[in-house]
Formats: structure tokens, sequence, C-alpha cells
């Protein structure tokens, strides 16, 4: 790789997503307003909530009914026992909890707080109290909305998922790749020499996770509605590895 310059670049007016939208086609919309074209080896990066709206994974909180398990989690952490839940029912595991907090396993993979469900940013109708969730498969969300795009603009694109996360050891959140497609999300540099010829033993670079980071720093945490990134004058090399690869198996794991 031999980036110098990188442009990071908000679409427009994008619009509320609803379910079953086809945001390649919004994507489309949003890149003509801004007076903008697709170019080889540009990546998209897409905030998480767009693509789960478009998804459909909006579950409303009156429909759900609390297992003893997450009245129990729910009394011990101060949180809604049907958000409670929710969280259980896309958990593999409790990593943590306490007062304000439950950080679980997503069965995606991904250690986070409250398996990643969110309220903020969803639309509310009358009395409801919807909340959304992941994307049942980022990586393939991703693949299929590259594939869309190439097969519209003729033009080979990376894509990203975002979500904003925390982490173990700092304040604060960064953006995190959820889904990848088009370009590789871990770039493993072992082999290669330094600037004095010493051997990289286990230098990996997380493409994926470094353009996620950037890209939220475009996007806003608010109300700013620029969900969708394009990045370029990204040069990363042809490999193609989806988001999964930046996952920690669970045995390498010293926090858990």
């Amino acid at each position: 790789m031999s980036t110098r310059r990188l442009e990071l670049i908000a679409l427009p007016g994008f619009p509320l997503v609803q379910p079953g939208d086809d945001l390649a086609a919004l994507i489309a919309q949003g890149l003509a307003a801004a007076g903008l074209t697709l170019q080889a080896g540009d990546v998209l990066v897409l905030a998480q909530k767009v693509v789960s709206k478009a998804c459909g994974r909006i579950v409303d909180l009156r429909d759900v009914t609390p297992s003893p398990r997450a009245v129990e989690l729910a009394a011990s952490t101060g949180k809604d026992a049907r958000l409670v839940e929710l969280i259980l029912g896309e958990a593999s595991e409790v990593v943590a909890h306490r007062p304000g907090v439950l950080v679980v396993a997503h069965r995606l993979g991904l250690v986070m707080a409250n398996a990643g469900i969110d309220a903020s940013n969803v639309e509310q109708e009358a009395d409801s109290e919807r909340v959304l969730l992941l994307p049942e498969d980022p990586d393939g969300e991703a693949e299929r909305l590259r594939a869309a795009i190439v097969a519209r603009d003729g033009v080979a694109v990376g894509v990203v998922i975002n979500d904003s996360v925390g982490r173990a050891w700092r304040n604060g959140t960064v953006g995190l790749a959820l889904g990848s497609a088009g370009l590789p999300a871990l770039w493993d540099l072992r082999g290669d020499a330094d600037l004095f010829g010493r051997r990289l033993e286990v230098s990996q670079q997380a493409i994926a996770d470094e353009l996620a980071a950037a890209a939220s720093l475009v996007q806003g945490q608010g109300a700013e509605g620029q969900p969708v990134v394009l990045v370029r004058g990204l040069d990363v090399p042809t490999a193609t590895q989806t988001a999964r690869e930046l996952l920690r198996p669970r045995d390498e794991d010293l926090f858990r």
C-alpha cells in the first residue's frame, strides 16, 4: 500500500431509509446530487443503521415478553427487561454487566454493549418503542450491495458497513467494521521488513476498521444525517477478505 492522500466525502441529503429500500439506488441518487462519479478503487462506507433499516431489523419493545433471565439482568443493570430480552436473543454469551452496562458476545462474534441494539435515530410512530438490531449478515449485505453497484456502474468498489462501539481500555466510541466486501479487511504484513530491514512478526493492519473509524468522523454521531461516505484515494492490495477475518478467535482472547 502507498496511500498518501485520502478523501472522505459524505453524500448530502441522504433520505431516511425504510424497510425494503434499495440502498444501491439511494447511493446512486446521492452521488448524482453531489456531482460525483464512482471510480475504480473507491470505497463506500455505510452506517449500520441504514443497512439494518433497509433489512427491516426493527423491533417494537411493546411486542417483546421478557424471560426470567432477562428480568434478572434488567434488575442488576437497570435496563428495560424487554430490551434485555432482545439483547440475549442476539448474544451467544454475557461477558460482563453492572448498573447501566450490559456487554455481550454477539452471535456474529463481536463483543459489544447491548448487542449493538439501539433506539437513536430510529423513527417512532404514535406510542411505539422501536429499536434497531444489527443486520443478520453484515458481510453478506456488504457483498450484495457491492455486487449491485458493480452491476449498475461497471466500477469495482469496496463496501464497508460500520458502527460506533466502545473499547475495553479507552473511553469514547470509534467506528468499527461490521461488514466488508471488495477489499482486504485484514492485511497481513508479517514477513515484510521495517525501515531497517527487521522482519515484521505480528503486524496485521485492520484496513476495514480503519476505514470505518475514518468515515465515522464525517458521518457524525447525532443528527447529521450523513450515513454514507465515499472514500477515495485508498491504495490497497487486490485481495478480498470479509470483516469476519477481524474477529479474534475465542481461544486467543485473553480478556474473556
